[in-house]
């Protein structure tokens, strides 16, 4: 398990038991790539309030998780997909996404390594381009390379088949690359990107927790 998920882990499982400080932990890791996730459902009008409503499912159901940090992550995105879901529907429509996406880098702690691969992201312009795929795209681009989930986990979460998302991410960076050819300016975003997450092998312990066997190469 690298350093970053078994982190996460551990402050899950402590967060579990009413401790404060893990859960601003988790939140740290996760949050920002939760957001991202939302805005290119909902838009930024919105993102913030539909990712604090996931956030308050999250707190209140989170005694009932059991998983690593894969596994977390996959949950959170699946609660805060659902928030979106019900937003979108009231509301009537997907919007169209702009403008100001600096939260994604933002932190209020400490670096750490999930804040610094969200801050590879970079540029602002990512996000609005990702919104102009077509919403299975966009999705599978943003689970994937965003959130940082794999192929297995994306697929949960969207209710798909795992080679489905692949099919999915992979014909959305393909469009992305031709959106960003059409603005020379603009090509850097794409390679800040950073790679999709390759799928890992897990065993469960006898504690409910699961761990992680070598990772697998695959293709997305």
């Amino acid at each position: 398990m690298q350093g970053d998920d078994a982190e996460l882990t551990t402050a899950v499982l402590a967060a579990q038991t009413g401790d404060e400080t893990a859960f601003r932990t988790v939140y740290r890791s996760v949050h920002p790539r939760l957001l991202g996730y939302v805005r290119t459902l909902v838009g930024d009008p919105d993102a913030e309030d539909v990712t604090s409503e996931a956030w308050l499912q999250i707190a209140r159901d989170l005694d009932r998780f059991s998983g690593d940090a894969d596994r977390f992550r996959g949950w959170a995105a699946r609660i805060a997909r659902n928030r979106a879901l019900d937003h979108i529907r009231m509301r009537g429509r997907r919007p169209v996404i702009g403008g100001d996406e600096t939260e994604l880098s933002g932190r209020p702690a400490d670096s750490d390594t999930a804040s610094e691969a969200m801050e590879s992201l970079a540029t602002d312009s990512t996000l609005s381009l990702i919104a102009r795929l077509p919403q299975d795209q966009a999705e599978a681009v943003v689970l994937r390379v965003v959130v940082g989930l794999d192929a297995k986990t994306a697929a949960e979460t969207l209710g798909k088949r795992p080679g489905a998302v692949r099919t999915a991410a992979h014909r959305g960076l393909r469009r992305l690359a031709e959106l960003l050819g059409e603005d020379p300016d603009a090509t850097a975003a794409l390679d800040a990107l950073p790679p999709p997450r390759e799928p890992q092998g897990r065993a469960v312990s006898s504690a409910g927790v699961t761990h992680t066997r070598s990772r697998t190469q695959k293709d997305m």
